[in-house]
């Protein structure tokens, strides 16, 4: 291979060069990092209303928007739930079996404007209809927030930000016309 009067720093280098030069497949590799966890109803996620910035969970499956906000006592002061419905704008109906908290309820357009907005009284099972037959997001807040916020019909909730959150919890958002 090398002749006996070859310097062993020579040897050391060309060592060196030969397994800077070998395939990849001959040198031990990282593995790749592991797909972030999926978020899940339970997760927050900031996303802005008019000029406020809501922690919002995020309300997909029939189950969660079953569920919604029952048994659950008071939110944060920025905190509420959102409610993305099926892309196909309808009239939005809500109610508050077992649900303890007096909230206000947002009902959105689907291109993000906000349109009406309701009180909910806890324990109520009497149905609050939006008026409009366009609508597409509820998202429920403490009661007051919205007025306290200056929040107001024709505000604009963030899709970009709906959009990737939906993403984060594993689902498509052109499913949900996002």
């Amino acid at each position: 291979m090398f002749p006996p009067s070859c310097p062993r720093r020579f040897l050391l280098a060309s060592l060196v060069a030969a397994l800077a030069l070998a395939p990849a497949g001959c040198r031990e590799q990282a593995p790749p990092p592991a797909p972030a966890p999926l978020k899940t109803i339970a997760d927050h996620f900031p996303i802005r209303v008019g000029s406020e910035t809501v922690q919002m969970e995020i309300a997909l499956t029939p189950g969660e928007q079953q569920r919604g906000l029952m048994e659950r006592g008071k939110l944060g002061d920025n905190e509420g739930m959102i409610f993305v419905e099926s892309p196909v704008p309808h009239r939005l109906t809500y109610w508050m079996h077992d649900c303890p908290t007096p909230l206000d309820i947002g009902y959105f357009a689907p291109n993000g404007q906000l349109a009406e907005i309701y009180p909910l009284l806890p324990f109520d099972e009497r149905t609050v209809a939006s008026r409009r037959p366009d609508l597409q997001f509820a998202l429920e807040m403490n009661q007051g927030w919205y007025s306290a916020h200056g929040v107001r019909p024709g505000n604009q909730v963030d899709l970009k930000a709906l959009a990737a959150a939906v993403r984060a919890r594993g689902f498509d958002p052109k499913n949900y016309g996002l």
